[in-house]
């Protein structure tokens, strides 16, 4: 097929990389030297996110905050100006899931499809092609997006209509983001009471507190090794988005707000561009 890909980020790269593999012929906007093997490989560099869309049957977003989609979908030579009737717009960012619901009507007014389908894996899943993918949309685009998520992801979940993919999205990050505070106080506990903290986490990965998180992270906690990975910055504005939908919603989530305070501390303190894990540095002080 013939498929856009904005947004060539830490994430973005590998996911498009896997497409080109596959020998669909990409469009490509915002091509930086980060990303210039893309082009090598075969990807088309375009000047404008129109272009692609002009070019392109389904165009890909993978950008990093809802304000950056609403641009490059309806900005001065945006997406929405080269859509035409049947094409479909797959948003894999991470953004919000009222406004998600607004961009999606504002395409269908074109006659185009739109499926959000934020992922969850960080670097490791995009370039493993092993991400979970959520996907919010009817059941016609998903299945017309599915053959591109099974090059990227692994785990591949139809939610529901337009919005649910990035309510499942924000769901992940609050339990993400708690259990990795969780991790780290005790991980900070445990090392001020003078145990190992290496030995006491190979403890707990055969008991009931075993996670995946504890085995990943635990260990960069560990090693004090933050390089990202998922950056705090990005994590932060994850939860934002799950707070401003509790608001909308009236419902209360203490600890999701003391998660989002903490890493305001983390941002103060020069974190912002490291690994979540490094939120250990946060709560034990380092």
């Amino acid at each position: 097929m013939k498929i856009g890909f904005i947004g060539l980020g830490v994430m973005g790269r590998p996911m498009a990389a896997h497409l080109i593999e596959a020998r669909h012929e990409l469009f490509l906007h915002r091509v930086k030297h980060v990303s210039q093997h893309l082009v090598d490989k075969g990807g088309v560099a375009l000047d404008s996110a129109k272009a692609v869309a002009e070019a392109a049957e389904i165009v890909i977003l993978m950008l990093p905050d809802t304000p950056d989609v609403e641009t490059v979908l309806f900005g001065e030579n945006g997406v929405a100006e080269g859509l035409a009737e049947g094409k479909l717009v797959i948003d894999m960012s991470s953004i919000s899931p009222g406004a998600t619901k607004d961009f999606a009507r504002r395409i269908a007014e074109q006659g185009a499809g739109y499926v959000d389908a934020p992922v969850s894996g960080g670097e490791v899943g995009a370039k493993a092609a092993s991400l979970t993918i959520m996907a919010g949309g009817s059941e016609a685009d998903f299945e017309r997006a599915r053959p591109l998520f099974e090059l990227m992801g692994k785990n591949i979940t139809r939610i529901g209509e337009v919005g649910d993919g990035q309510t499942a999205k924000v769901t992940n990050q609050i339990i993400v983001g708690l259990t990795i505070e969780a991790v780290a106080e005790g991980l900070a506990l445990a090392k001020a009471a003078g145990a190992d903290p290496a030995k006491v986490r190979d403890a707990l990965m055969g008991g009931f507190a075993s996670s995946r998180i504890l085995e990943v992270h635990g260990e960069r906690m560990i090693k004090g090794t933050f390089d990202p990975g998922f950056r705090v910055r990005l994590h932060r504005k994850d939860i934002g988005l799950a707070l401003q939908a509790a608001r909308e919603l009236e419902l209360c989530l203490p600890h999701t707000a003391s998660l989002e305070q903490l890493m305001h501390k983390a941002l103060a303190e020069g974190l912002g561009d490291k690994d979540h894990s490094s939120l250990y540095r946060i709560v034990a002080k380092q």
